[in-house]
């Protein structure tokens, strides 16, 4: 089951003096948090986006109501949420969040290597799946042809197309 609200970044820290908070992005880049006018603390607790802009790779929001470095303060360490419904994804993208826990399917060996554990999204290059695999150390597979085949959320399966020496 899709999760309704998705993790988007946390509060690290306040800016200035006042009542500006500083995100760190979850996103694929910050900027993404910039195009939300509302923001989540939970799924019933929502936020209205009054600024936001990029600076050194962090997010820089003034939220409605957090007008002090107290208030803002008090926010530190919080998860802030983007609504599913409030994102237009194009088709062929999907969040990251809907692909943790997939069966990892290898059309090379005809078998299951285990299951998603994890996207690193932290190599300059391409996304990296971590594979978790039972009796083994978790793998490693770029996440980017010719090794990515198909994500089939419907069906559970991340189908990927490993070469010899990868993950044996």
């Amino acid at each position: 089951m899709q999760k309704q609200f998705l993790e988007a970044g946390k509060i690290v820290n306040t800016h200035g003096v006042t009542g500006d908070i500083k995100v760190q992005s979850w996103c694929d880049s910050p900027e993404v948090l910039t195009d939300f006018d509302t923001l989540y603390l939970s799924p019933s607790e929502p936020v209205q986006v009054k600024k936001a802009y990029v600076h050194k790779g962090c997010v820089i929001m003034h939220l409605a109501g957090v007008d002090t470095c107290e208030t803002a303060e008090a926010l530190r360490n919080r998860i802030l949420y983007l609504n599913r419904e409030d994102i237009d994804l194009p088709e062929d993208l999907v969040f990251i969040q809907d692909m943790i826990g997939l069966i990892v399917y290898d059309e090379r060996t005809e078998s299951v290597i285990g299951t998603l554990k994890e996207v690193l999204t932290t190599n300059p290059a391409h996304d990296m799946y971590v594979i978790r695999r039972e009796g083994a150390s978790d793998a490693l597979i770029p996440a980017c042809d010719p090794f990515l085949v198909s994500v089939d959320l419907e069906a559970g399966r991340l189908t990927v197309r490993t070469i010899e020496g990868l993950i044996e």
